[in-house]
Protein backbone atom coordinates (compact mmCIF):
# COMPACT_ATOMS: atom_id res chain seq x y z
CA UNK A 1 0.00 0.00 0.00
CA UNK A 2 1.13 3.64 -0.79
CA UNK A 3 0.40 6.84 -0.13
CA UNK A 4 -0.40 9.78 -2.23
CA UNK A 5 -0.98 13.67 -2.07
CA UNK A 6 -4.27 15.09 -3.13
CA UNK A 7 -4.53 18.68 -3.12
CA UNK A 8 -8.17 20.75 -2.76
CA UNK A 9 -9.02 24.46 -1.76
CA UNK A 10 -11.93 24.57 0.25
CA UNK A 11 -14.45 24.90 -2.27
CA UNK A 12 -12.96 22.03 -3.99
CA UNK A 13 -13.61 19.86 -0.92
CA UNK A 14 -16.22 21.07 -0.80
CA UNK A 15 -17.82 20.22 -4.43
CA UNK A 16 -16.01 16.63 -4.06
CA UNK A 17 -18.25 15.79 -0.44
CA UNK A 18 -21.33 17.43 -1.86
CA UNK A 19 -20.79 15.08 -5.38
CA UNK A 20 -20.48 12.27 -2.84
CA UNK A 21 -17.40 11.77 -1.97
CA UNK A 22 -16.82 8.74 -4.74
CA UNK A 23 -14.35 9.98 -7.30
CA UNK A 24 -11.34 11.88 -7.11
CA UNK A 25 -9.85 14.06 -10.20
CA UNK A 26 -6.62 15.05 -11.29
CA UNK A 27 -4.99 16.82 -14.76
CA UNK A 28 -4.25 15.25 -18.02
CA UNK A 29 -0.60 16.20 -17.23
CA UNK A 30 -0.28 14.04 -13.83
CA UNK A 31 -1.82 11.19 -15.44
CA UNK A 32 0.92 8.70 -15.76
CA UNK A 33 1.16 9.43 -11.64
CA UNK A 34 -2.76 8.54 -11.70
CA UNK A 35 -1.89 5.47 -13.78
CA UNK A 36 0.33 4.15 -11.36
CA UNK A 37 -2.12 4.13 -8.48
CA UNK A 38 -2.95 1.04 -7.64
CA UNK A 39 -6.46 -0.89 -5.30
CA UNK A 40 -5.53 -0.10 -1.55
CA UNK A 41 -3.21 2.63 -1.96
CA UNK A 42 -4.01 5.75 0.61
CA UNK A 43 -4.61 9.51 -0.56
CA UNK A 44 -4.61 12.36 1.93
CA UNK A 45 -6.14 14.66 1.31
CA UNK A 46 -4.49 18.39 2.10
CA UNK A 47 -6.63 21.57 1.64
CA UNK A 48 -4.07 24.55 0.38
CA UNK A 49 -4.31 27.89 1.53
CA UNK A 50 -5.52 27.62 4.99
CA UNK A 51 -2.76 24.35 5.64
CA UNK A 52 -4.94 21.75 7.12
CA UNK A 53 -5.22 17.79 6.81
CA UNK A 54 -8.65 16.90 5.83
CA UNK A 55 -9.43 13.39 4.69
CA UNK A 56 -8.38 9.92 4.01
CA UNK A 57 -9.41 8.35 1.06
CA UNK A 58 -9.09 4.69 -0.52
CA UNK A 59 -8.39 3.96 -3.77
CA UNK A 60 -11.03 1.75 -5.42
CA UNK A 61 -9.33 1.69 -9.32
CA UNK A 62 -9.57 3.74 -12.56
CA UNK A 63 -12.86 5.95 -12.99
CA UNK A 64 -14.89 6.22 -15.97
CA UNK A 65 -17.23 8.94 -14.62
CA UNK A 66 -17.17 12.07 -16.66
CA UNK A 67 -19.99 13.87 -14.65
CA UNK A 68 -19.47 17.57 -13.67
CA UNK A 69 -17.91 17.25 -10.08
CA UNK A 70 -16.05 20.96 -10.12
CA UNK A 71 -17.37 23.97 -11.27
CA UNK A 72 -14.81 26.04 -12.77
CA UNK A 73 -11.80 23.38 -13.56
CA UNK A 74 -12.90 19.71 -14.73
CA UNK A 75 -9.94 17.02 -13.40
CA UNK A 76 -10.40 14.17 -16.23
CA UNK A 77 -8.00 11.63 -14.98
CA UNK A 78 -10.14 10.48 -12.57
CA UNK A 79 -9.58 7.44 -9.46
CA UNK A 80 -12.98 5.87 -7.69
CA UNK A 81 -12.32 6.15 -4.19
CA UNK A 82 -13.71 5.45 -0.85
CA UNK A 83 -13.84 7.53 1.93
CA UNK A 84 -11.36 6.38 4.94
CA UNK A 85 -11.14 9.52 7.32
CA UNK A 86 -13.43 12.94 6.21
CA UNK A 87 -13.49 16.27 8.01
CA UNK A 88 -14.10 19.95 7.77
CA UNK A 89 -11.62 22.75 7.29
CA UNK A 90 -12.14 23.31 10.48
CA UNK A 91 -12.00 20.14 12.65
CA UNK A 92 -8.53 19.29 10.03
CA UNK A 93 -5.43 18.74 10.99
CA UNK A 94 -2.71 21.91 11.33
CA UNK A 95 0.19 21.18 9.05
CA UNK A 96 2.14 22.80 12.39
CA UNK A 97 1.59 19.95 14.09
CA UNK A 98 3.87 18.02 11.49
CA UNK A 99 6.88 19.74 12.12
CA UNK A 100 10.18 18.08 13.36
CA UNK A 101 7.70 14.78 12.58
CA UNK A 102 7.53 14.12 8.96
CA UNK A 103 10.54 14.18 6.14
CA UNK A 104 9.12 17.01 4.04
CA UNK A 105 8.95 19.52 7.52
CA UNK A 106 11.78 18.88 9.31
CA UNK A 107 11.85 22.60 10.59
CA UNK A 108 11.13 26.21 10.00
CA UNK A 109 13.11 26.48 7.36
CA UNK A 110 10.87 24.03 5.51
CA UNK A 111 7.42 26.04 6.61
CA UNK A 112 5.87 27.53 3.58
CA UNK A 113 7.34 25.60 0.74
CA UNK A 114 7.53 21.94 2.32
CA UNK A 115 10.51 21.02 0.22
CA UNK A 116 7.98 21.14 -2.70
CA UNK A 117 6.02 18.17 -1.93
CA UNK A 118 2.36 20.34 -1.49
CA UNK A 119 3.39 21.96 -4.80
CA UNK A 120 0.79 19.32 -6.86
CA UNK A 121 -1.72 16.15 -6.79
CA UNK A 122 -1.25 13.27 -7.27
CA UNK A 123 2.49 12.95 -5.94
CA UNK A 124 3.67 10.20 -3.57
CA UNK A 125 4.76 10.01 0.19
CA UNK A 126 8.78 9.41 -0.32
CA UNK A 127 8.50 8.04 2.92
CA UNK A 128 6.03 5.49 3.92
CA UNK A 129 6.12 6.35 7.73
CA UNK A 130 5.08 10.18 6.71
CA UNK A 131 1.73 8.49 5.74
CA UNK A 132 1.33 6.48 8.50
CA UNK A 133 1.77 8.92 10.82
CA UNK A 134 -0.83 11.34 8.93
CA UNK A 135 -3.12 9.03 8.55
CA UNK A 136 -3.09 8.45 12.75
CA UNK A 137 -3.43 11.91 13.40
CA UNK A 138 -5.90 12.16 11.00
CA UNK A 139 -8.07 8.75 12.64
CA UNK A 140 -7.28 10.94 16.16
CA UNK A 141 -9.15 13.93 15.14
CA UNK A 142 -11.94 12.34 13.57
CA UNK A 143 -12.54 10.37 17.19
CA UNK A 144 -11.86 13.63 18.90
CA UNK A 145 -12.54 16.48 17.08
CA UNK A 146 -11.19 20.01 17.81
CA UNK A 147 -12.76 22.86 16.28
CA UNK A 148 -10.08 25.18 15.64
CA UNK A 149 -10.60 28.73 13.35
CA UNK A 150 -9.38 29.15 9.73
CA UNK A 151 -9.40 32.08 7.35
CA UNK A 152 -13.12 32.58 5.70
CA UNK A 153 -11.28 34.43 2.80
CA UNK A 154 -8.51 31.66 2.50
CA UNK A 155 -11.20 28.76 2.78
CA UNK A 156 -13.37 30.51 -0.20
CA UNK A 157 -10.65 30.77 -2.08
CA UNK A 158 -11.26 30.55 -5.81
CA UNK A 159 -7.96 30.39 -7.11
CA UNK A 160 -8.96 29.79 -11.29
CA UNK A 161 -11.50 31.26 -12.97
CA UNK A 162 -12.75 30.89 -16.80
CA UNK A 163 -12.23 33.08 -19.83
CA UNK A 164 -12.51 32.74 -23.52
CA UNK A 165 -9.93 33.54 -25.76
CA UNK A 166 -9.74 33.99 -29.61
CA UNK A 167 -7.82 31.54 -31.85
CA UNK A 168 -7.98 32.66 -35.96
CA UNK A 169 -12.03 31.99 -36.01
CA UNK A 170 -12.59 29.79 -32.90
CA UNK A 171 -13.24 30.78 -29.76
CA UNK A 172 -11.33 28.51 -27.09
CA UNK A 173 -12.02 28.48 -23.03
CA UNK A 174 -8.85 28.91 -20.93
CA UNK A 175 -8.54 29.19 -17.02
CA UNK A 176 -6.61 32.31 -15.50
CA UNK A 177 -5.66 33.32 -12.09
CA UNK A 178 -6.47 36.29 -10.83
CA UNK A 179 -4.31 37.90 -8.19
CA UNK A 180 -6.23 38.59 -4.48
CA UNK A 181 -6.59 42.07 -4.05
CA UNK A 182 -5.62 42.36 -0.47
CA UNK A 183 -2.08 41.27 -1.43
CA UNK A 184 0.74 44.41 -1.06
CA UNK A 185 2.11 45.41 -4.13
CA UNK A 186 5.74 44.48 -4.64
CA UNK A 187 6.40 48.41 -5.30
CA UNK A 188 5.46 48.77 -1.71
CA UNK A 189 7.42 45.70 -0.63
CA UNK A 190 10.37 47.53 -2.49
CA UNK A 191 10.30 50.21 -0.43
CA UNK A 192 11.15 48.16 2.77
CA UNK A 193 13.81 46.32 1.12
CA UNK A 194 17.43 47.72 3.38
CA UNK A 195 20.66 47.94 1.74
CA UNK A 196 21.95 45.19 2.42
CA UNK A 197 19.58 43.07 1.08
CA UNK A 198 19.27 45.35 -2.24
CA UNK A 199 22.72 44.67 -2.36
CA UNK A 200 22.44 40.97 -1.82
CA UNK A 201 19.62 41.26 -4.68
CA UNK A 202 21.99 42.94 -6.66
CA UNK A 203 24.93 40.33 -6.00
CA UNK A 204 22.47 37.23 -6.87
CA UNK A 205 20.80 38.94 -10.11
CA UNK A 206 24.32 38.98 -11.19
CA UNK A 207 25.18 36.06 -10.38
CA UNK A 208 22.76 34.16 -12.40
CA UNK A 209 23.29 36.21 -15.33
CA UNK A 210 27.07 35.46 -15.24
CA UNK A 211 26.09 31.41 -15.02
CA UNK A 212 23.64 32.10 -17.85
CA UNK A 213 26.17 33.43 -19.88
CA UNK A 214 29.14 30.93 -19.49
CA UNK A 215 27.07 28.28 -20.34
CA UNK A 216 25.86 30.06 -23.05
CA UNK A 217 29.25 30.27 -24.00
CA UNK A 218 30.56 27.42 -23.41
CA UNK A 219 27.42 25.95 -26.02
CA UNK A 220 29.23 28.44 -28.76
CA UNK A 221 26.85 30.98 -28.79
CA UNK A 222 26.79 34.57 -28.74
CA UNK A 223 25.45 36.70 -25.84
CA UNK A 224 23.49 39.79 -25.25
CA UNK A 225 23.31 41.20 -21.62
CA UNK A 226 21.49 43.81 -21.09
CA UNK A 227 22.47 47.23 -21.55
CA UNK A 228 22.07 48.55 -18.37
CA UNK A 229 23.73 45.64 -16.41
CA UNK A 230 27.24 45.80 -18.66
CA UNK A 231 29.21 46.93 -16.45
CA UNK A 232 28.35 44.24 -13.13
CA UNK A 233 31.04 42.06 -12.08
CA UNK A 234 30.92 38.87 -11.10
CA UNK A 235 34.31 36.65 -10.15
CA UNK A 236 36.16 40.07 -11.06
CA UNK A 237 34.73 40.19 -15.01
CA UNK A 238 32.18 42.40 -15.95
CA UNK A 239 29.63 41.02 -17.98
CA UNK A 240 29.60 42.70 -21.11
CA UNK A 241 33.43 41.48 -21.12
CA UNK A 242 32.52 37.67 -20.97
CA UNK A 243 33.28 35.60 -23.87
CA UNK A 244 31.02 36.02 -26.90
CA UNK A 245 29.24 39.02 -25.69
CA UNK A 246 27.68 41.33 -28.74
CA UNK A 247 27.68 44.75 -29.13
CA UNK A 248 24.20 45.56 -31.26
CA UNK A 249 21.12 43.08 -31.90
CA UNK A 250 20.42 41.48 -35.19
CA UNK A 251 18.76 43.94 -37.58
CA UNK A 252 15.74 41.92 -39.02
CA UNK A 253 13.97 42.89 -35.85
CA UNK A 254 11.91 46.69 -35.88
CA UNK A 255 12.79 49.30 -33.52
CA UNK A 256 9.80 48.48 -31.24
CA UNK A 257 11.24 45.03 -31.23
CA UNK A 258 14.90 45.77 -30.37
CA UNK A 259 13.78 48.56 -27.69
CA UNK A 260 12.32 45.46 -25.84
CA UNK A 261 14.29 43.00 -25.95
CA UNK A 262 17.80 44.94 -25.13
CA UNK A 263 17.07 44.99 -21.75
CA UNK A 264 16.09 41.39 -21.37
CA UNK A 265 18.77 40.35 -18.80
CA UNK A 266 20.10 37.20 -20.65
CA UNK A 267 19.85 36.43 -24.28
CA UNK A 268 21.39 33.34 -26.37
CA UNK A 269 21.50 34.05 -30.19
CA UNK A 270 22.89 31.99 -32.91
CA UNK A 271 23.78 33.95 -35.92
CA UNK A 272 21.05 36.40 -36.16
CA UNK A 273 18.50 34.04 -34.63
CA UNK A 274 17.70 34.41 -30.80
CA UNK A 275 17.27 31.05 -29.32
CA UNK A 276 16.64 31.50 -25.53
CA UNK A 277 15.60 34.74 -23.76
CA UNK A 278 16.08 34.33 -19.88
CA UNK A 279 14.67 37.07 -17.28
CA UNK A 280 15.77 37.03 -13.74
CA UNK A 281 14.36 38.45 -11.04
CA UNK A 282 15.15 38.49 -7.23
CA UNK A 283 13.42 40.87 -5.18
CA UNK A 284 11.82 43.53 -8.55
CA UNK A 285 8.53 42.55 -9.93
CA UNK A 286 7.82 39.24 -11.51
CA UNK A 287 5.42 41.29 -13.90
CA UNK A 288 7.55 43.42 -15.34
CA UNK A 289 10.02 40.39 -16.60
CA UNK A 290 6.79 38.70 -17.87
CA UNK A 291 5.23 41.86 -19.62
CA UNK A 292 8.52 42.05 -21.47
CA UNK A 293 8.22 38.36 -22.45
CA UNK A 294 5.09 38.61 -23.40
CA UNK A 295 5.77 41.98 -25.60
CA UNK A 296 8.34 40.67 -27.23
CA UNK A 297 5.84 37.61 -28.51
CA UNK A 298 3.27 40.48 -28.99
CA UNK A 299 5.84 42.16 -31.64
CA UNK A 300 6.97 38.93 -33.17
CA UNK A 301 4.27 36.61 -33.19
CA UNK A 302 6.05 34.02 -35.34
CA UNK A 303 9.34 34.14 -33.37
CA UNK A 304 10.25 30.22 -32.21
CA UNK A 305 11.83 31.06 -28.82
CA UNK A 306 12.79 29.69 -25.82
CA UNK A 307 11.69 31.84 -22.67
CA UNK A 308 12.35 31.52 -19.02
CA UNK A 309 12.03 33.26 -16.17
CA UNK A 310 14.58 32.79 -13.88
CA UNK A 311 13.82 33.06 -9.80
CA UNK A 312 14.52 31.67 -6.60
CA UNK A 313 12.78 28.75 -5.39
CA UNK A 314 10.49 31.02 -2.82
CA UNK A 315 8.98 33.06 -5.69
CA UNK A 316 7.61 30.13 -7.44
CA UNK A 317 3.97 30.40 -6.59
CA UNK A 318 4.71 34.20 -7.69
CA UNK A 319 5.65 33.31 -10.59
CA UNK A 320 2.78 31.22 -11.35
CA UNK A 321 0.00 33.62 -10.07
CA UNK A 322 1.13 36.29 -12.10
CA UNK A 323 2.10 34.93 -15.37
CA UNK A 324 -1.49 32.71 -15.15
CA UNK A 325 -2.98 36.41 -15.23
CA UNK A 326 -5.56 37.14 -18.10
CA UNK A 327 -3.71 39.73 -19.58
CA UNK A 328 -0.73 36.66 -20.31
CA UNK A 329 -3.47 33.55 -20.28
CA UNK A 330 -5.70 34.98 -22.72
CA UNK A 331 -3.21 35.52 -25.56
CA UNK A 332 -3.64 33.64 -28.53
CA UNK A 333 -0.61 31.49 -27.41
CA UNK A 334 -0.50 31.60 -23.68
CA UNK A 335 2.65 32.95 -21.99
CA UNK A 336 2.75 29.67 -19.84
CA UNK A 337 2.67 27.37 -22.06
CA UNK A 338 6.27 29.26 -23.67
CA UNK A 339 7.74 30.75 -20.67
CA UNK A 340 9.13 28.27 -18.40
CA UNK A 341 10.25 28.83 -14.57
CA UNK A 342 14.35 27.97 -13.60
CA UNK A 343 14.66 28.22 -9.90
CA UNK A 344 18.11 29.91 -8.95
CA UNK A 345 18.36 26.26 -7.07
CA UNK A 346 17.92 24.28 -10.19
CA UNK A 347 19.70 26.06 -12.30
CA UNK A 348 23.15 26.43 -10.43
CA UNK A 349 22.90 22.74 -9.80
CA UNK A 350 22.08 22.19 -13.40
CA UNK A 351 24.90 23.99 -14.37
CA UNK A 352 27.51 22.61 -12.01
CA UNK A 353 26.54 19.01 -13.39
CA UNK A 354 26.87 20.35 -17.18
CA UNK A 355 30.34 21.34 -16.22
CA UNK A 356 31.43 18.79 -13.92
CA UNK A 357 30.49 16.35 -17.12
CA UNK A 358 31.72 18.46 -19.57
CA UNK A 359 28.75 18.16 -22.03
CA UNK A 360 28.19 21.91 -22.57
CA UNK A 361 29.69 21.74 -26.06
CA UNK A 362 27.06 18.72 -26.94
CA UNK A 363 23.88 20.43 -25.97
CA UNK A 364 21.26 21.76 -27.71
CA UNK A 365 19.98 25.68 -26.75
CA UNK A 366 16.75 24.03 -25.88
CA UNK A 367 17.91 21.58 -23.47
CA UNK A 368 16.29 23.89 -20.37
CA UNK A 369 12.91 23.10 -21.59
CA UNK A 370 13.38 19.45 -19.86
CA UNK A 371 14.69 21.41 -16.57
CA UNK A 372 11.86 24.00 -16.44
CA UNK A 373 8.52 24.30 -14.86
CA UNK A 374 5.61 25.13 -17.29
CA UNK A 375 2.63 26.11 -15.12
CA UNK A 376 -0.78 25.46 -16.09
CA UNK A 377 -4.08 26.29 -14.09
CA UNK A 378 -4.94 22.51 -13.88
CA UNK A 379 -1.40 22.11 -11.48
CA UNK A 380 -3.15 22.09 -8.65
CA UNK A 381 -7.22 21.36 -7.60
Amino acid sequence: MKYWLDLFTGTTWDEFRNAGASVSGFSNRMRKNVEKMQCGDIMLCYLTGVMRWVGALEVLGPSTDTKRIWKDVEFPARVAVKPVVMMSAETGVPMNELEGKVSFFMGKADRGKFKGFVRMSPNQFRAQEDGDFILKLLREAERSPVARPVDAKKLARKPFFKAERRKGKETISTVVTVPEPEEPDESEQAETVTKAEARASTTRHTEMQYHLMTLGSEMGLELWVARNDRSRKWNGTALGDLPGVIEELPTQFNEATNRTIELIDVLWLKGNSIVAAFEVECTTSIYSGLLRMSDLLALQPNLEINLFLVAPDERRDKVKQEILRPTFSLREKPLAEVCGFLSFEKLTEKVEGIRRLGLASSLRPDFLQRTAEFFTAENDI
